[in-house]
Order: structure tokens, then sequence, then C-alpha cells
């Protein structure tokens, strides 16, 4: 998946640099974009973090937002706006964020495309495909 600076519209997967990392979240409208946590969590204790919803200038925390650019393959693969807006506002409140297994991009992803997954799952499985390499 690529990124590019297009305006958000509605249903489009989003995110933001947040210090050495990326927040994800699913944009509504100005005034709503779901998310799982907010950009920065440092301190907040995983399980008080949650789905929730944010306007555009509370999820950009002072910086840039990206949109989704989709590949080919990835354009057949993702849900309609609708869908997605519909599932992400089915999670409202949800809870179980884990750093490695259930973040911010996980959520994006499934709510996008149906199917969780993040970046960090494919460090795992190269570390993973090297310690068994030996």
């Amino acid at each position: 998946m690529n990124w590019t600076d297009n305006a958000p519209v509605y249903g489009d997967m989003i995110r933001v640099k947040v210090k050495f990392y990326h927040h994800y979240g699913i944009f509504v409208d100005e005034n709503t974009v779901i998310q799982f946590g907010l950009p920065d969590n440092s301190g907040t204790p995983p399980d008080e973090i949650q789905v929730m919803t944010t306007d555009i200038a509370t999820f950009a925390n002072g910086e840039f937002v990206e949109c989704a650019s989709l590949t080919k393959a990835e354009k057949k693969q993702h849900r309609t706006p609708d869908e997605i807006v519909k599932i992400a506002t089915s999670r409202l409140g949800e809870r179980g964020y884990n750093i490695l297994n259930n973040n911010c991009e996980h959520f994006a992803n499934e709510c996008y495309f149906g199917e969780r997954r993040s970046f960090l799952d494919d460090v795992r499985h190269k570390i993973r495909h090297k310690l068994n390499a030996k």
C-alpha cells in the first residue's frame, strides 16, 4: 500500500506519523475519525485504550495526515466505504489493545480489508524465519 497527501474522503484509511511509528484510523468526516486509541497512547494503560471517535485535528495531533493509495490488487480486496464505516462504528468502545497483536493498524486494516494485519506481523515473521533457519 502506498500513501498520498490527498484530502481524505468518507471511508478512507488514514494515518499520521507519531514519533517513530504511524497511527491509523478510518475517516468519516472532518468531525469524525474512528481509531483504536489516540495518536500517542504513551502512559495510558492498554486496558484503557479503546476504539473511539475524534475530529480530524485531534487525530492529526499537529502532523500531516496521509490517505491510503491502493494497488490494483488491494482495490479488488477492500470493502465499500459504507461497509468500512459501518464496521468501524460497530467497534466503538471495544478494548483489548495490544501493541503487537491488536493495535490501530490491525483495526484499520480489518475494517478496510476484513483482515487484521500490521507491518509488525511481517517483522515478527522475518525474525521467526531467521531464528528457525539457524
